[in-house]
């Protein structure tokens, strides 16, 4: 297949050899459909081309907070390349879209190779430690109207759009807090005409100060991907 056709950057990154060897067939990802759950085999990558997946880290009590935001610019499944053999959290697409999946044995073969591939692959993983570690940081030290800035813009930049389709409940569920609080955060939004929203909708109406009243690791976030694939091989 052309990788002309491709939308995700690492399959537009990837020589048409190896895209041959990884065998990939179309995927339709439907909303809330699970693609990693703790406990079980990662059983395929997926290559977003258009929607959102999320990772989160959840709790006995069925708590749960987001550590990871995956599009066009990542791969879930990662994991499995490097030594996981089961899930350690829940992956799952917070907005439906589709993409390309491939199997997790011919991923490992390649990945074997130690060609360009793997060299995209460890990007990738270092891309979602970045997420992690700077959303971890961000949750003990930002309040929570920053954070719901900062997380609608990521959302935003990955789905190409102002409007996002999203409940307050499932932002409570993914900044890690209750519906009351996120509700006050996104009034507070609304209130300085940074968004407006109804059921279930959210629509950015200026960006430009909604990434002004974010926390700074948005911007810490956002440069890191928008160049880890680009990063000198010398």
């Amino acid at each position: 297949m052309d990788a002309a056709l491709y939308k995700n950057k690492i399959l537009l990154a990837l020589e048409p050899d190896v895209i041959e060897r990884l065998h990939l067939k179309p995927r339709k990802l439907l909303v809330g459909s699970d693609i990693e759950i703790p406990g079980r085999p990662i059983r395929n990558l997926i290559f977003i081309e258009d929607g959102i997946g999320s990772m989160t880290t959840t709790f006995s009590d069925s708590f749960q907070v987001e550590v990871g935001m995956f599009g066009v610019e990542s791969v879930m499944g990662t994991a499995a390349l490097i030594g996981t053999h089961r899930s350690l959290n829940k992956v799952y697409m917070q907005m439906a879209g589709y993409g390309f999946s491939c199997t997790t044995s011919d991923a490992i073969r390649e990945f074997a190779r130690f060609g360009r591939f793997h060299d995209l692959i460890l990007r990738s993983v270092q891309a979602q430690l970045v997420q992690t570690s700077q959303s971890a940081g961000c949750n003990a030290h930002h309040n929570i109207s920053q954070r719901l800035a900062r997380w609608l813009l990521l959302c935003a930049d990955r789905s190409e759009s102002s409007t996002l389709q999203l409940t307050h409940e499932y932002l409570a569920d993914m900044l890690g807090s209750n519906r009351s609080t996120v509700s006050v955060a996104a009034e507070t939004l609304k209130n300085k005409n940074l968004i407006k929203y109804s059921r279930g909708k959210i629509t950015i109406l200026d960006r430009q100060s909604l990434e002004q009243h974010a926390c700074e690791c948005y911007r810490v976030v956002h440069d890191h991907l928008a160049n880890y694939l680009s990063v000198s091989q010398d």
